[in-house]
């Protein structure tokens, strides 16, 4: 999809195939015959790929509507978004843990799991809309037969996650001329109390002059 009008029909059309989908999951009973008439039309794995372009799509373009001082073209402003519609009740933070730890204690070559079906389900979901490419560059970081327990692989997605975090900050820090010690100190601060502190952040500015 070369176009954001094509992109904009992907998303509408896609959004009624799953408003539907939704809406027969609801009121349906699905028989073991009727799950496997529709898994063979359409495989888990593809749905969930097209969930996952779905989400990208839908962020990229709603991104555009709320752009200041650039007007979307008439099909990307007309656009609804139902992100709802696509965050399961059962995939959450834990369950994908729980996901990678089965994968990295499966033999080589014996997983029932591959990285690719792994990242899907995680692209598929808007719960991870913000997290998916951290959460999938961990995931690509395992290897089958590692056998890591569900604990250590938590403790280095949050690794992970705070070093990415720190270069980032010493990215912003250098480009405005801050104290880096500093600019961490009062990040670190915001997130622990989860409370801005403006005195903090005069004090961080003041070697900048700029008043």
């Amino acid at each position: 999809m070369k176009a954001d009008d094509a992109r904009s029909q992907f998303v509408k059309q896609f959004l009624a195939v799953k408003r539907l989908q939704t809406q027969l999951d609801r009121y349906t009973d699905w028989t073991d015959v009727d799950k496997q008439t529709i898994e063979k039309i359409l495989p888990k794995e593809d749905l969930n790929a097209l969930q996952g372009v779905y989400l990208v799509t839908a962020q990229r373009l709603k991104a555009q509507q709320s752009k200041t001082g650039e007007k979307p073209s008439a099909e990307v402003d007309q656009l609804d978004f139902e992100f709802v519609l696509f965050a399961s009740t059962v995939i959450d933070y834990d369950y994908i843990m729980g996901l990678m730890e089965k994968f990295s204690r499966q033999a080589p070559g014996r997983s029932k799991m591959t990285y690719d079906q792994l990242i899907g389900l995680i692209e598929s979901d808007a719960k991870f809309m913000d997290d998916h490419e951290d959460i999938s560059q961990s995931v690509r970081s395992l290897k089958a037969g590692a056998g890591l327990d569900k604990k250590t692989i938590e403790d280095g997605y949050q690794q992970f996650k705070d070093e990415k975090a720190a270069i980032e900050l010493a990215v912003i820090a250098d480009r405005h001329g801050l104290a880096i010690a500093s600019l961490q100190s009062f990040v670190g601060g915001i997130l622990q109390r989860m409370i801005f502190d403006g005195e903090q952040l005069g004090d961080l500015l003041q070697p900048l002059e700029l008043a």
